[in-house]
């Protein structure tokens, strides 16, 4: 895990559920791959994000490339696709660019009280 909580995460198969699925904060899993330009139009966004999120929710990326059996497990058949997961499972979901304040939209809910 990072050592900063507005890093953004990297999880693998090995680091997915310590990551993500126990995280304390609800986690905006992203499915990307460098081949996409959507994807490539989302990155800025989260990276603009997560220092807004620190303490309340991290952001973790998924190459899909690199790891298609994470992908598969969320059901990704295309990309950029966003999922949140709080409390071990999925709250939201949904695929496409969508700018900074929508996802933060999405987020808010999700925030622990």
């Amino acid at each position: 895990m990072n050592t900063t909580d507005h890093a953004i995460l990297t999880p693998t198969p090995d680091t997915f559920e310590q990551d993500v699925l126990n995280s304390s904060v609800p986690v905006l899993v992203d499915f990307w791959a460098e081949w996409c330009p959507p994807c490539k139009m989302l990155k800025p966004e989260l990276q603009r994000l997560a220092p807004e999120l620190a303490g309340k929710a991290r952001i973790a990326m998924v190459n899909v490339d690199e790891h298609p059996s994470l992908a598969a497990a969320f059901r990704v058949s295309s990309i950029p696709a966003l999922a949140i997961v709080s409390g071990g499972r999925v709250v939201d979901a949904w695929a496409g660019f969508v700018p900074k304040a929508v996802i933060l939209q999405r987020l808010q809910p999700h925030f622990a009280a």
